[in-house]
């Protein structure tokens, strides 16, 4: 059960939303889509699920394009949120849950497990406009997995939760990994990508500006971190060769070098300095190379 984008092309007007992206996503894996605003994302995800025709290319998942027909096997989480406010939890659950071919007895099972896993069960009669909308978007995540699709697309998923949820949130989405489910998402929290996936792309105005194993990417990006501990006025270390970027932490400095000669160089000097707590040559942060590279494009 593969998902395959190929050469996908979307055009409204003169306008390019999506410009050539191609990618292959396998079965049971997790894959990131990243992008500034406008870069690309949500109208892909629009045409992966059949809601929106190519102008160019084709998606296909297990060989075949997705269609109305197949709906039982997608679960799709929107950055748009969309809940009937006055339905009740369980009457909003039982009605998308009855169109994508489910009993009502089976609905609510599976239902009361994830309210309860998601600590909300006391909600069950309540109407959604009267829950948080975090409370609100767990409801919503519930409705995109109660089906146990076989792949799943997340847009934002973890926009606007506090860390105790969003943490929940990623547990969830691991479980359902390691369940088999496929699982497309996109983020604008690095951190959740760098945890969560294996395989990404990047979007820039429509194109992909950088897509592969996200360790590769990282081991094959030009730039280091050097991050020092230390209680020592390091400013120094900014004129030493090879040195692109110094920015001074609570607790020292991160150094940003280009090649890892220079980490010892900086060793070298610092040691005459006296005691250091800490000194670690780390892989550029994924926060760091999206900066990099979709830098500037932050609108629609």
């Amino acid at each position: 059960m593969t998902l395959m984008i190929d050469h996908v092309k979307k055009q409204f007007g003169k306008h390019k939303a999506v410009d050539g992206v191609s990618l292959t996503v396998e079965k049971g894996s997790m894959f990131g889509m990243l992008g500034a605003n406008g870069a690309g994302k949500t109208t892909t995800f629009r045409m992966i699920l059949g809601l929106l025709d190519p102008t160019e290319g084709s998606v296909t998942w297990e060989g075949s394009p997705l269609s109305y027909k197949r709906t039982n096997l997608i679960g799709y989480l929107p950055e748009e949120r969309g809940l009937y406010p006055k339905l009740t939890v369980e009457e909003q659950l039982l009605y998308l849950m009855r169109l994508k071919g489910m009993k009502k007895k089976e609905i609510i099972k599976s239902m009361r497990e994830w309210l309860a896993r998601f600590s909300v069960e006391e909600y069950e009669n309540k109407k959604i406009e009267e829950l948080s909308k975090g409370n609100q978007q767990k409801i919503q995540f519930i409705a995109s997995v109660l089906h146990q699709p076989e792949l799943l697309i997340l847009d934002e998923p973890f926009s606007g939760l506090d860390p105790v949820n969003t943490d929940m949130l990623k547990d969830a989405v691991q479980d359902l990994q390691a369940a088999g489910t496929t699982i497309v998402f996109s983020s604008h929290q690095m951190r959740n990508v760098e945890e969560l996936c294996e395989d990404l792309i990047m979007l820039k105005r429509g194109r992909a500006v950088l897509q592969g194993n996200l360790r590769d990417i990282k081991r094959s990006y030009g730039t280091k971190n050097v991050v020092i501990h230390s209680d020592h006025d390091l400013q120094f270390l900014e004129s030493i060769q090879g040195v692109t970027n110094l920015e001074q932490t609570a607790d020292g400095v991160t150094v940003q070098i280009k090649k890892e000669k220079v980490a010892e160089d900086l060793f070298y000097a610092i040691a005459e300095e006296g005691f250091v707590r800490k000194f670690e040559v780390e892989e550029p942060s994924l926060h760091d190379i999206f900066v990099d590279h979709a830098g500037g494009d932050t609108n629609e």
